[in-house]
This record gives structure tokens, sequence and C-alpha cells, in this order.
């Protein structure tokens, strides 16, 4: 059923306050049939649009270095698109219940054998066909002391896409007023045990998701100096090996370069076993802390550089896990937002999450989500020049 977002204010607000809020935050329902699109606004020009949809980012324009404006997250025109483009490509979408591959569609729990919708070959991939992605969510805009936010809520029934137990969902984004600082905030509760992991699959590209292929973005993952090794399908295969001497270590500088960080395109054709070519990795952080109940505060896992622009950006999470993408099936088919073809590594995913097929694999951080326990996830996209 189709929720349609309602505007809170409170009755109270004085009308020069809602003036401002307005300027700052705004609810627009003249997108995909009537469906409320919500824009936040800070004073240093970063606007950031979010969709009742998928309870996706549909836009991130932030200045470059010279002042000029640009979109930096891939995506589409139409809700239509984000309904129907197959495959699908899951551009800025809340994924779950669980994000990533859970192996053969199917895991145990308590004793019982859940079967779920497969959607990747035997596998199922961000919850299934109509995940958390497919869904229309219920919205109200918030002012804070600091910043303006878009709440959205979903309850997941029983047995959605096989999942046990009721979820009840709530992604919060939180735009800074007096900083280029996007937060990020999910919250779930369960009224059964079932696995639960929860992710942001924002595409970017800091040169403007028009400007190309991102090869020349540096990149930096702190701390990270293990991951999680897949099959030809993708599926973790239980190892937790060092990036160390490998293509995946994205610890430090690469030769020559002024930044600490690697550029991204510099080893790609090293990747192993990643048809159709690139990244599509798990990669550790922190020491693989648990992540329901919550991992604390968010720390810094990753960096991210334009040298073309000078854009750059520093993603704060609590999560276990980021799973690099480098848009390797992007194929030029994809007609994006303004008409513009997304070819391969077009933009790139850093998404944190718990770790692949962890409700099959004991050794990972576990996903469990149980009636009385809290599951909590926080990233933090914080956008500067250099």
């Amino acid at each position: 059923m189709r929720i349609l977002a309602g505007l809170l204010l409170g009755s109270s607000v004085a009308l020069a306050a809602l003036t401002l809020l307005r300027v700052r935050a705004r609810r627009d329902q003249s997108w995909h049939s009537g469906l409320p699109v919500f824009t936040l606004k800070n004073v240093n020009g970063m606007e950031v649009q979010i969709s009742a949809f998928g309870a996706a980012i549909l836009n991130i324009l932030v200045p470059d270095k010279k002042g000029n404006r640009a979109d930096v997250v891939l995506g589409y025109d139409t809700v239509q698109e984000y309904e129907t483009t197959t495959p699908c490509t899951y551009f800025g979408v809340v994924v779950g219940r669980v994000a990533n591959r859970i192996a053969n569609a199917r895991f145990t729990l308590e004793g019982t054998e859940y079967r779920l919708l497969a959607n990747d070959g035997p596998n199922c991939l961000h919850g299934g066909l109509k995940g958390l992605h497919k869904r229309v969510w219920e919205g109200r805009l918030i002012r804070g002391a600091d910043y303006d936010a878009v709440q959205l809520h979903y309850d997941s029934p029983e047995g959605e896409e096989g999942f046990p137990g009721t979820l009840h969902v709530s992604v919060t984004y939180r735009l800074t007023r007096n900083a280029n600082e996007l937060t990020t905030s999910i919250v779930a509760t369960s009224d059964e045990a079932t696995p639960v992991n929860i992710a942001q699959h924002s595409y970017l590209n800091l040169g403007g998701h028009a400007s190309g292929p991102v090869l020349s973005h540096l990149l930096r993952l702190h701390g990270a100096d293990h991951y999680t090794p897949v099959s030809p399908s993708l599926i973790p295969t239980g190892e937790i090996a060092p990036v160390a001497g490998t293509p995946f270590d994205f610890t430090a500088a690469e030769p020559g370069s002024a930044l600490p960080a690697h550029s991204i395109g510099s080893r790609i054709d090293e990747v192993p076993g990643a048809a159709p070519g690139g990244y599509d990795h798990n990669y550790v952080l922190f020491g693989m802390g648990p992540q329901v109940g919550g991992g604390g505060w968010p720390k810094l896992a990753a960096t991210l550089v334009d040298p073309v622009s000078g854009r750059a950006m520093d993603l704060f999470t609590t999560a276990p896990g980021v799973q690099f993408y480098s848009g390797n099936f992007l194929d030029g088919t994809i007609v994006g937002k303004g008409g513009v073809k997304y070819g391969k590594h077009a933009g790139l995913c850093l998404e944190t999450q718990g770790f692949p097929n962890a409700v099959n694999e004991p050794a990972f951080p576990s996903v469990v989500l149980r009636p009385q326990d809290t599951y909590r996830h926080e990233l933090v996209y914080r956008f500067y020049n250099v």
C-alpha cells in the first residue's frame, strides 16, 4: 500500500520560522505521480533531494573548488525508471532487509530453514525483487537545532520476500546547516529473530554524475587491511584475507601520489575473478565489531577525492564493513538523469554494511536481530574541497 508522506511542522511554529524551513527543507509533491520529494538545503549551497520511493537519495549537489555546483550521485529522472528498469541498478535507494547477497537464497535460523526469493541467479540480492528499495515510505520533515532532516518509515510485514518477523524500519537523512555533511541513520526493530543488514546504495561521482568514469578518483579505505574474498558468483568464501600486496589495498598512497590514496583505475585490471571486471568486495572495518545494538560513534572509514574538480568526501560509519563497488555492470545502456548514458565505472558505491552472507557464515559478525534488540546503522558523507 502506498502511503503519502505528511509534513509535520508543529502548530506553534511562527511564520518567520516556517518561511525559513521552507527555504532550507521543502517537500515537492509534483514528482512521480504525487509521491513527495523532500529537498534539504544548507547555507553553503549543498542540496539533497530524497524520494519516498525506496527512501532514495535522488540528488546531492555540492560545490567544487571554484564554487561550481554539480550533482554527484547517479540516478533517474522519473520514479517509473526506479520502479521498472531492469536489471535493477539500485541508484540511491535503501536496500534490505538484507543488503548484498545471501547464498542460494536460503538460511537457517533457530532450527527453521527460510527460503527467499532468488533474484541474482540462485542467490538473494539486496532483499529480493521487492525489498526496501521498491517500497513507498512514509516521511516527514524535521527541524533540529543545527540541521534539517527527512525521516522515513516503512513496516515490512511478516514473510515479505521470505523473511521472518515484522520489521519496523526508520531512515533519517540529516543535513547540517553550516557544514556540507549528510548523515544517514537507520534504525530497525522486529517482533521475531530475523537477519537485518540495511545499506544506503548511492553511486558517487565527485566530478558530477555526467562526467564519465571514476577511474581517476583517489580512494583510501582507512584501516581496512582485510577483505572478504568471493567466489565467481560474488558470494564470500568465508575467508578473511589481508589486502597487503594485492590490488585490494587502499590503505595507503600509490607511488608518486601527492595524496594518501590510490587511484581506482591504477590496478583495476588486476582484480581477479570479478567479471565483468572491477571491484565488488567487502572490506573489514574496525576489527569486525558487532552491528546489532549499534557500533558507537561513526568512525572514519573512507576518503574519496576527484583531482579534477577538487571535490572530496570523507565517509564515516558504525558498520563493520564497506562494500566497494566500481560500477562494473554499468554498460552504457542505462539512461540516467538528463539523458546521460552511464557507462562502465560511471559511478562507485561505498556501501557500509554487515558482511555479505553473514547469516550463513558463523565466523562473520552476526546480522541476526532479536526482539529485545535494536538495529542501528549510521553513516556520514562529509564533503569538502582540496
